[in-house]
This record gives C-alpha cells, structure tokens and sequence, in this order.
C-alpha cells in the first residue's frame, strides 16, 4: 500500500479558493491513478475528481465541473486539486486515493471500491 498525507484544507469564505496536496510514498507514483473524494458529515464518501498517471486524463463531478482542478507532479509523487468559487455546500473531510497500475494504460477511476489506498483526509469548510 502508498502512504498518503493530504494538506491544505482549511476554513474559507464562500467564493474563495484553496488548493489542497496529497503527498504519496511509493517511488512507482507515476504508475498509479489518482483521485479525490469526500465526505461530508452523515454523507457516504463520494467521487470528486480522478487523474490518469500521465496527467493527460481526468475526471470530475458534475457538483464541481468547472469550479475544481485535479493535476500532478509525478517528480514529486504529489498530486492536487485546486478548488476555486468554494460553496458551502462544498465543506466535508476531502480524501486522496491511490490505484496502483500501468503505464501502459491511462485509466482512471471514479468508484470508491477500486482505490487500494486512503489517505486520512483533510478538513475543508466554507462558510456563508
């Protein structure tokens, strides 16, 4: 399994932006699909944004098309999302996931079950 350590949430007024990191520790990171997900309080976690290994693919909510960005730095085995015009609505623990695969292929994944490894989260709040 990939160690994950999420950063960069916090608390932000509605409108602002915060960028939040997941720094992963494998040295085959630029093998690995990643994602994004959250869980707000009394919600079932659920699918933000995906990347492929290259970068080249990627995938979004329609909660946040348009408002998020998910990218990477496989030189530095850390992968990002930077979310912009924050809604309260958005507020929940936000969570890096891992799926260990190939080169060979640019998949990624939207479903919770197919990520091998978790980070433990990092809290985002925006206020009204």
């Amino acid at each position: 399994q990939v160690q994950l350590v999420e950063s960069g949430g916090g608390l932000v007024q509605a409108g602002g932006s915060l960028r939040l990191s997941c720094a992963a520790s494998v040295r085959t990171f630029s093998t690995y699909a990643m994602g994004w997900f959250r869980q707000a309080s009394g919600l079932e976690r659920e699918f933000v944004a995906a990347i492929s290994w290259s970068g080249k693919s990627t995938n979004y909510a329609d909660s946040v098309k348009g408002r998020f960005t998910i990218s990477r730095d496989n030189d530095k085995n850390t992968v990002y999302l930077q979310m912009n015009s924050l809604k309260p609505e958005d507020t929940a623990v936000y969570f890096c996931a891992a799926k260990s695969g190939s080169r060979a292929v640019e998949a990624l994944y939207t479903i919770r079950r197919m990520y091998d490894s978790w980070g433990q989260g990092t809290q985002v709040t925006v206020s009204s």
